[in-house]
Parts: structure tokens; sequence; C-alpha cells
């Protein structure tokens, strides 16, 4: 089966097993997603989830993240992990978008890309979840099944996220995305991944390895 093919037969099955994917950062508005994807860098989104339900509460603005004492900043996400360089870059993003977007969180990849703790992965996340605009999301589910699934074999994620572009239909390139997020905490974890009931097996080329 070539590969367009057997992406297009993933999603339509992780689609039918889990209809209801989708971003699983909580949010009410589209800055408060981007500080959240920005938090969920190298942390669960369980853990963002638990940690901005305080946050939000208190800066509500980009005001109030642009005029933050920093220290006090990283301690308000310090679970998060990273949180000096990801208070200084929420801090520097929320001044940008001020002082250059007019306040209002940007809706292009190039203007977001132009702000401080933002790659594609995040970029691509406000787009999609805000915006309605295709875009792949790479994270760490996302990367490790495309590869197990042979669809790719780079860990760079701007590599996979071209090379899932051109396999998957563009109008599903987020849904793609979550359903891989979903496949990948349910069932193809990381170190026991659960390929004996695993209902892609068939399109797996890690999986079929493992099994013969």
């Amino acid at each position: 089966m070539r590969k367009k093919q057997r992406a297009e037969a993933v999603l339509q099955e992780l689609t039918k097993l889990y209809p209801d994917a989708k971003c699983s950062l909580d949010f009410t508005n589209p800055l408060e997603l981007l500080i959240a994807t920005q938090l969920a860098a190298q942390c669960t989104d369980a853990r963002v989830n638990i940690v901005t339900k305080e946050l939000f509460k208190k800066y509500k603005t980009c005001e109030d993240y642009a005029g933050a004492d920093l220290s006090e900043l990283e301690e308000d996400i310090k679970a998060t992990g990273f949180f000096r360089n990801k208070a200084k870059n929420i801090k520097g993003c929320c001044t940008k978008i001020l002082t250059e977007y007019g306040g209002k969180v940007p809706d292009t990849m190039e203007e977001l890309l132009t702000l401080p703790g933002v790659g594609r992965k995040t970029a691509n996340v406000v787009l999609s979840t805000i915006y309605g605009k295709p875009g792949v999301i790479v994270d760490t589910h996302c990367s490790r099944l495309a590869n197990r699934i042979g669809l790719t074999k780079s860990e760079n994620p701007d590599i996979i996220e071209r090379d899932l572009m051109k396999l998957v239909p563009k109008p599903h390139w987020a849904q793609f995305s979550h359903c891989l997020v979903f496949h990948g905490r349910e069932v193809c974890h990381a170190r026991k991944p659960k390929c004996e009931i695993c209902t892609i097996l068939p399109y797996c080329e890690f999986g079929n390895k493992k099994i013969k």
C-alpha cells in the first residue's frame, strides 16, 4: 500500500475511533490558547490545564502578561517545566502582540512565527483551532506515530509536517494530528505500544514488524 493510501486509511480508522478528537487544552479565547500551547512544550496538556485554571484568572489580557513581574510569572507557571524560558517568551510574545499587532493574536503563520516562543507547532494549533486554517500539528505523539506507521523517516518536526501535508488531504490536516495524539495516549505508547489491540495495525510498519 502506498503511503498516501495508508495515511488516508489511518485517518478513516482513527476518525471512527476518536470522533471527538480535538485540541485538549482548555481556553476561552485566542490569547489563552496561545499561552496554553506555549506552556505545553515538554509538558502534558493535563498538567497545563491544571496550571492555566488559576493562571487565566490572574492574567486576562496581553497587557497583564507584558506588565507582569518576571519572577512572579515564573512561579505561576513553574509546574509546567522550563518555566524561566517560557515566562520570558510569554512576556515578550504579549509585548510584541501589543506593539505590532494591535493587541490581537495574529492569524497568519508568518506573523505568528515572529512572536517569541512560537514555533510552527504552536502556530498551527492557533491557526487550526481558532481561525479554521488547515495545519499539521506535530507534537511528540504525532512524531512517534507518523514514524512508526511509516509516513515519515524524520525526527525533525518541520520535515514531518511537510511529509504529512503531502499525504493527508488538506481539510483533514488538524484532525489527523489530533487523532494521532489521541491514539498515542490511548494505544501507541512510547515504551509499550499495545499493538495487539491496535485497529490501525494493518497499516503500521512498526506494528507489523513487532507482531512478526
